[in-house]
């Protein structure tokens, strides 16, 4: 019970560290970039947008018409804002421009812009935050870095920026290169907090219809918010700045729209990698369309803390560590396919209502645990094989070994179990006499190692245990270590070893007598019985054996038996009734340790099947 105990509790802090370790691994990013990807695949799904924005595109086309876009003159955008709000029953509910206007160029095109934008109101222009850590001298003149903040501030010139709102265009990618989420605040070093251009474009869109944003996305502390985005590249409705400056697109199509300009074309360097699509390039603007859409809708997506996860997975780990340990290879695949996918079936459902999951913590660490628990069983198999087989196949037949092997490793412990066993003892009479008179030790040897062979081979042939060999004395039993309840069976079988072994002893012994004049014979005794039977020793140094008073009683036919002569139990003669001829001896064989009445029979015949 003590050793079960150990050997439980044994098992639990190996669960607990296993899976303590694997979440350690997760937690300190080892994952970090392969699970933002299945992430990103799992989560980000292209959606129709509500057609309320629409990008008009600084493209290729726009490029061919007015030229490169580092000659282009700004009276071209301010253009665009007196085309767009020419009518005032029909124009957009707001222009958001993606375009940084820094400083001042030609002064009518200035003017002309501020003018455009001046005019309706509804037009929001762009600002960009450069971070970093600045350099702080303290009071020893040593400098070290400070925290990240906004370094500087790039925003349009001051006579636009006065008739105009303002949104930064600011777009943090994560680790991996990825754009996944957005800032939705800046604020400046002196407090003064700056919507991004989407939340400014969304907020004045809904102001225009006589509502407001009713609900803020959940925001980190930096200021980041999980972006789901709409649609991939391209998806979103873009329209050529050109085609509506020729009249080719009527302004009235922009009614009541939010409209976004900005750089569209590959040249134009304004692009990234987004979470939806790894392979494409988003535009900028088209990042901006996207976070505006969110915005609108509402369905805001919070990340799932860490902490939380960890937990979630540790405790998983465990359940797995439960249902891959030592179970069924069918069993632990079930169950290892019913966790990993249930995981990303409950990743999408806690994604609709909001929540992001990581995709990949727990699928690869219960994988990792499912790979591990069964290589850990197929190399404990191996063993216990080699083991099993190096600890049997010097007692029994292969075949037996075999059975052994698909019934598992009990027999191996120390101690042993009471069952049912034929005992069969064999021992050569005038052996040593014999030897007495052979001048070669070694010729001595090869004779008894004769007999001991037939001896061996007789039980072995027969389904026996060789028990052990004793000087010229062999002791076998059937009925263990594969156990089975048939005891006429094992009666039969040590009958049958016992008739093997006198018909082999024959040749033998003619041989014997031919070489050296003389021979030798054997005495065999047969009993039925209840015995303890399993590993008899220590830790150290244990043999597979039998011991009880069934044992003795068999020892004792065997040293009363003649030559030549098998001696059996009346239990043996009753369980093999009708399939042997006997005589019986009665009581006239004296056993030591047996009291007056004790049967002896000698065995003659095993008769045929009828």
């Amino acid at each position: 019970m003590r050793r079960f105990h150990n050997k439980k509790v044994r098992s639990i802090l190996v669960a607990l560290a296993v899976s303590a370790l694997l979440t350690l691994a997760a937690a300190t990013g080892l994952l970090e970039r392969p699970d933002h990807a299945a992430s990103d695949l799992l989560y980000q799904q292209r959606e129709a947008s509500d057609g309320k924005i629409v990008i008009l595109g600084i493209d290729q086309q726009a490029l061919e018409v007015f030229g490169p876009y580092n000659q282009w003159s700004r009276d071209i955008i301010a253009q665009t804002l007196e085309t767009l709000n020419q009518s005032e029953d029909c124009r957009p509910a707001v222009i958001g421009i993606d375009v940084l206007f820094a400083g001042e160029s030609v002064p009518e095109a200035d003017a002309h812009l501020v003018r455009a934008a001046a005019a309706y109101g509804n037009v929001i222009t762009p600002c960009l935050a450069s971070y970093g850590r600045p350099l702080l001298a303290d009071a020893d003149g040593e400098y070290t870095l400070g925290a990240t903040s906004i370094l500087a501030l790039e925003q349009v010139y001051a006579s636009l920026r006065s008739v105009t709102g303002q949104g930064h265009i600011n777009a943090m990618l994560d680790a991996d290169g990825i754009l996944r989420h957005h800032m939705l605040h800046i604020t400046l070093p002196e407090g003064t907090r700056i919507p991004s251009l989407a939340l400014a474009c969304a907020e004045k869109y809904l102001e225009s219809r006589g509502g407001t944003l009713d609900r803020l996305p959940p925001v980190s502390p930096m200021g980041f918010w999980y972006l789901p985005f709409c649609g991939t590249p391209g998806d979103l409705e873009e329209i050529s700045i050109a085609r509506v400056l020729s009249g080719e697109i009527a302004p009235s199509y922009f009614s009541g729209k939010i409209v976004l300009i900005g750089p569209y074309a590959p040249g134009l360097q304004d692009s990234y990698v987004t979470a939806i699509d790894h392979a494409s390039p988003m535009y900028g603007v088209e990042y901006q369309a996207n976070a505006i859409q969110a915005l609108l809708w509402g369905r805001y997506k919070t990340e799932v803390g860490d902490g939380i996860q960890l937990l979630l997975l540790f405790l998983l780990l465990l359940l797995g560590m439960a249902c891959f340990w030592k179970r069924p290879v069918w069993l632990s695949t079930l169950v290892w396919l019913a966790l990993c996918g249930g995981w990303l079936l409950l990743g999408r459902w806690f994604y609709g209502g909001g929540w992001v999951l990581h995709v990949l913590w727990v699928p690869v660490g219960l994988t990792i645990l499912y790979a591990g628990c069964l290589a850990a069983s197929y190399i404990q198999a191996a063993l216990e094989r080699q083991h099993v087989t190096g600890t049997f196949k010097r007692y029994v037949a292969p075949e037996i070994v075999n059975e052994l092997l698909k019934e598992g490793t009990e027999a191996l412990e120390l101690g042993g179990t009471q069952t049912t066993i034929a005992v069969l003892f064999v021992d050569v009479r005038g052996f040593t006499s014999m030897s007495e008179e052979l001048e070669d030790p070694r010729e001595v040897v090869k004779i008894l190692n004769r007999y001991l062979t037939l001896f061996a081979d007789c039980i072995l042939q027969n389904g026996g245990t060789l028990d052990k060999f004793v000087g010229d004395q062999a002791m076998a039993f059937w009925g263990a270590p594969l156990r089975h309840e048939d005891n006429t069976r094992k009666a039969l079988q040590a009958a049958q070893t016992a008739m093997d072994m006198v018909a082999g002893a024959r040749q033998i012994s003619a041989e014997l007598k031919a070489q050296y004049g003389r021979t030798v014979s054997f005495g065999i005794g047969i009993h039925l019985g209840e015995a303890v039977v399993g590993n008899i020793g220590s830790t150290s140094r244990m043999d597979y054996t039998a011991i009880g008073d069934t044992v003795n009683t068999a020892a004792r036919l065997e040293a009363n038996a003649p030559g030549e002569t098998i001696y059996i139990s009346r239990a043996v003669a009753d369980v093999l009734e009708g399939r042997i001829r006997t005589i019986s001896l009665g009581d006239s064989v004296k056993l030591k340790g047996k009291k007056e009445g004790f049967e002896v029979l000698k065995l003659e015949e095993i008769l045929p099947e009828s």
